[in-house]
């Protein structure tokens, strides 16, 4: 009896220690557009993981075992994928199906459907500045992985939107939108500094805040920035006031999360995420 309590015990225990932390239960969803949290066996050592050729953030579950928490790309192909370690070992994870609706949407200005050559040369410009902030990789520890809402409002258009702007296809939609009146507050949901202010053609007025590791946030088409670049910004902080500069059909916050430069569904961050 008491050999067959003690199996009992051990068994238990290990199932214990099998179950998927608070991070791997609140982030894992290896699809197109999302996160794949990867357990790493490096012993005492911080690891230095690489995705496609990008550096991973990393972070120790519950204290513990160190994980690499991984942005997937939305164009990303489905099955095996391979994370890459410092030692040259690659540890697989499979990237699963996710089904992304469309989005048909109506624009006055014919411009913002097809630019003219100086509109094209302009979002180039644009588009070097935030691929470069997108790139930043700051060694700094996220202050948390479980993010506020950046404004309380209910979520309008979701991620991975297939978009067509008056019947042609664009880009898909690469954030989380929440339909809320100008004016409103926007505010960090975790701490960071702040990288990149600009007026974009598409984007508007935008903000952009790191917040460690490749952790990076953006938010667009506010109607006033409230903050300076290089500041750091607390948990909460406001950063500025919804609008509806550059493309825009009327006041929304448009926020973007991007890890290892791949921008994912920040629904994943609130809770929010749907299969």
């Amino acid at each position: 009896m008491r050999l067959l309590f003690s199996l009992c015990l051990l068994l238990c225990s290990a199932a214990l220690q099998a179950e998927p932390g608070f991070i791997s239960r609140l982030l894992n969803q290896p699809v197109p557009g999302g996160i794949a949290v990867i357990p790493l066996d490096e012993g005492s050592q911080t690891p230095a993981p690489r995705y496609e050729g990008n550096p991973v953030l990393v972070v120790k579950e519950q204290g513990k075992e160190w994980i690499a928490i991984v942005g997937i790309p939305l164009k990303s192909k489905l099955g095996e994928h391979r994370l890459s370690l410092a030692d040259g070992r690659t540890l697989a994870f499979t990237v699963e199906n996710k089904h992304y609706r469309e989005q048909h949407i109506k624009l006055k200005n014919k411009r913002q459907v097809n630019p003219n050559p100086d509109d094209l040369a302009r979002i180039q410009r644009e588009l070097a500045e935030q691929t470069q902030a997108y790139q930043s990789f700051s060694p700094i520890q996220p202050s948390n992985l479980m993010f506020d809402k950046p404004v309380q409002g209910p979520l309008s258009s979701p991620f991975g939107l297939r978009r067509f702007f008056n019947g042609e296809e664009r880009n898909p939609h690469s954030g989380l939108d929440f339909a809320v009146g100008a004016g409103t507050p926007v505010k960090a949901p975790a701490a960071g500094k702040v990288i990149l202010i600009g007026n974009y053609f598409f984007n508007g007025n935008t903000v952009f805040i790191d917040h460690g590791q490749g952790l990076i946030s953006m938010f667009c088409h506010l109607s006033k920035v409230d903050v300076k670049r290089g500041q750091s910004l607390p948990r909460g902080g406001i950063l500025g006031r919804v609008g509806s500069t550059g493309r825009a059909t009327g006041p929304h916050l448009h926020w973007n999360v991007s890890l290892n430069d791949s921008r994912v569904d920040p629904a994943i961050f609130i809770g929010a995420f749907k299969p």
